[in-house]
């Protein structure tokens, strides 16, 4: 039997957070023993500590911290030395810098990273760049898979130099689609959403972050409400830019059509009761909740970033924006909230689209391939 130590930065309501949860506890449980090293306060610590040995670790921290850092890496190096993994399994860019060096210090063989989105990009100052380009290089050197999610990720890693093309793997970070596809939803969910029985509901998910952007959705639900005054749009999710999410939504006069709900538990529903789904990231690897409100037949509009073309095919399961394009955003929203038959026709090309590749049970079983034909070659 094969001992797993998955680790990652922390166990938020995300979809990193969610597959790394879901993998470590549904591994074949005759071949593989896994459990799990995360930082503190994330929302699905209870339900981690449920289903798996987890370590939760204070100084596992997502902020350049290099005291915690410091901290985190020896505590780590402390729980390998008495579990005795076979295998690493990092997620997330500060686990992932961590986690394998805890894991090169303490000779494990195998060591696995997944990027789910790189930790660099261009909307950071220079040297900000840079440093992460460098650190992914280095801790490159002791991964002996690079895991990622689509094929632009591979090219943007051998561009960078981070490692050869043949130490990248593609497996995606899929969904349950099964769950989703055959759900019954509640016809009058939609009423806890607004009582207006004629409104068109656009909804986004992820964490108030810069990586999502979600000025860009305000902006963009500025421009459609203009346009339609029955459009209500609903952001779930919560996180260090709250605030300046609300100055912006009272700044457009937006309190009564721009809504926070907050991180949610009915994401299947809320998805269902909505009309369009709409990301506006900056940056992504593959995001489940594309996928999940595939699933449900919502068309999408997403801007054009990382691995979202793979599965959001322009003008088929929805349309693709360019990053910072809100006017274009609004445009095909509005477009797609006025045009019935249209929106029902691109949702349900775009849940028919989402095939084996993304679903969650076979993404573990690549996994498990994965770590079988790495010790077995070691």
């Amino acid at each position: 039997m094969l001992k797993v130590c998955y680790i990652i930065t922390k166990l938020e309501l995300g979809g990193a957070q969610k597959f790394t949860l879901y993998a470590a506890e549904n591994l074949d449980k005759d071949k593989y023993d896994a459990f799990l090293v995360t930082g503190k306060g994330g929302m699905l610590d209870n339900e981690a500590a449920e289903k798996l040995k987890v370590y939760s670790l204070s100084n596992l921290v997502r902020e350049i911290s290099p005291l915690k850092d410091l901290k985190a890496l020896l505590h780590i190096i402390k729980i390998l030395k008495i579990e005795k993994p076979d295998i690493v399994h990092t997620h997330s860019s500060k686990a992932g810098i961590v986690g394998r060096l805890a894991a090169k210090l303490c000779g494990i063989k195998t060591i696995v990273h997944t990027i789910h989105g790189y930790s660099f990009n261009d909307t950071q100052k220079r040297h900000v760049k840079y440093l992460y380009i460098f650190l992914e290089k280095f801790c490159s050197l002791f991964s002996d898979k690079l895991i990622v999610e689509n094929e632009e990720d591979i090219e943007k890693g051998v561009k960078h130099k981070i490692a050869k093309r043949e130490k990248f793997t593609i497996i995606c970070s899929g969904i349950d689609t099964r769950k989703y596809k055959e759900y019954t939803p509640d016809p009058d969910f939609r009423n806890t959403l607004t009582a207006d029985k004629g409104a068109k509901i656009v909804i986004t998910v992820g964490p108030f972050k810069p990586q999502k952007n979600l000025e860009d959705f305000i902006r963009a639900a500025d421009i459609v409400c203009k346009k339609n005054p029955r459009a209500g749009f609903f952001i779930v999710g919560d996180g260090e830019l709250r605030k300046e999410l609300e100055d912006l939504i009272a700044r457009l006069g937006l309190e009564k059509k721009v809504t926070l709900l907050g991180w949610r538990r009915d994401i299947i529903d809320l998805l269902y009761a909505c009309d369009v789904f709409v990301m506006t990231s900056l940056w992504e690897g593959l995001p489940r909740t594309i996928l999940d409100a595939m699933c449900c037949a919502k068309p999408v509009v997403a801007n054009d970033v990382g691995g979202i073309s793979k599965v959001v095919k322009d003008g088929k399961t929805g349309y693709l924006a360019k990053p910072y394009d809100f006017q274009y955003t609004a445009e095909k929203t509005l477009y797609l909230i006025d045009n019935d038959e249209i929106r029902r026709k691109i949702g349900q090309t775009a849940r028919e689209s989402v095939g084996k590749e993304f679903d969650i049970n076979y993404n573990v079983l690549q996994h498990e391939e994965l770590y079988l034909k790495m010790k077995l070659g070691s």
